[in-house]
C-alpha cells in the first residue's frame, strides 16, 4: 500500500527530497500562494509550526501557480515573501501544479486518497465554488485540488488522514493537528 514516504519531491532549489526522510511525524501538506485571500492561513501555519516541530510535526510548504496566477515570481520570490512577511520558518518547496497533466504525482495521490467534498455552506463558499469551477474546467478529470490552501493531514505511518480545504477554519485545523500529534 502506497503513503507519501513513496514519494520523493524538490526542494525550492530543484535538490531532490525524498518523503522518507520525514517517517515517523505529523505532516501538513499544503499548496500555498502568495496573492491569495487565503495568504493569511501562512500566520496560524507558522504558529503552529513553531508550537510543535519539536513534537515531530512538519508543515511541508508547495506554492502553486494554477489558481487566477497568485503565486508569480520564482521560487526565491516565493521564499522571501514567505519569511518577509510571515515569519515562515516550515519546509518550502519548489514550485508545482496540482491539477493537469503536469500535477505533481504527490498531489494527485494525495487528492486520490481523500477527494474534494465541497467548500463547506454559505455564499462566499458557494462563490469560491463557482469560481473554482471555472478555473478547474481546463484540468477535467485531473482536477485534484480546488484552490490554494488545501491541506492534508498525514499520520506517522504515511497515511492521509484528513483534507482540509481552505474555506475551514484554521482553529479546525489545528485541533485536528492537536490530535494527531498528542495521540500515541
Amino acid at each position: 500500500m502506497a503513503t507519501v514516504y513513496d514519494f520523493n519531491v524538490k526542494d525550492r532549489t530543484g535538490k531532490e527530497v525524498r518523503l522518507k526522510d520525514y517517517e515517523g511525524k505529523v505532516l501538513l501538506i499544503v499548496n500555498t500562494a502568495t496573492g491569495c485571500g487565503f495568504t493569511p492561513h501562512y500566520d496560524p501555519l507558522e504558529k503552529m509550526y513553531a508550537e510543535f516541530r519539536d513534537k515531530d510535526f512538519e508543515i511541508l510548504d508547495f506554492p502553486c501557480n494554477q489558481f487566477a496566477n497568485q503565486a508569480p515570481g520564482d521560487d526565491d520570490d516565493i521564499h522571501e515573501f514567505c519569511t518577509m512577511k510571515f515569519g515562515t520558518e516550515f519546509p518550502q518547496f519548489a514550485k508545482i501544479d496540482v491539477n493537469g497533466e503536469t500535477a505533481d504525482p504527490l498531489f494527485e495521490y494525495l487528492a486520490t486518497e481523500k477527494p474534494f467534498e465541497g467548500f463547506g455552506k454559505g455564499l462566499k463558499n458557494k462563490a469560491l465554488e463557482k469560481f473554482s469551477d471555472m478555473n478547474n474546467k481546463t484540468f477535467g478529470d485531473k482536477a485534484y485540488i480546488r484552490w490554494n490552501f488545501t491541506k492534508f493531514l498525514v499520520d506517522r505511518s504515511g497515511k492521509v488522514v484528513k483534507r482540509f480545504e481552505p474555506t475551514v477554519p484554521m482553529d479546525e485545523v489545528r485541533k485536528e493537528v492537536e490530535k494527531m500529534i498528542f495521540e500515541k
